[in-house]
């Protein structure tokens, strides 16, 4: 008996679908946690996607709204505590 794999939905590049991918891991992470380093890794990570031509293009979309939001977020509340360490 023989098994039948079924092919993984890849485009041209597979490591611009992982960036991809990385991309919106990275913006939802930022929204949480570590915001002035996740942010601007998401922005890159969707930039470089895009850039590359993947097929996974919502995920890089979502991934440079993410880290925009991270990096607003960071601004905002950093303005109301007055300084680059936030909390809340």
């Amino acid at each position: 008996m023989t098994s039948a794999r079924i092919p993984l939905r890849t485009g041209p590049h597979p490591q611009a679908d992982r960036m991809a991918v990385a991309a919106f891991v990275c913006g939802l992470l930022g929204v949480l946690v570590f915001n002035v380093f996740f942010g601007p890794c998401a922005l890159f990570f969707g930039a470089a996607a895009l850039h590359r031509g993947t097929i996974r293009r919502l995920r890089a979309y979502l991934g440079l709204l993410f880290g925009t939001v991270d990096l607003v977020l960071l601004v905002v509340l950093s303005a109301h505590n007055g300084t680059i360490s936030w909390h809340l």
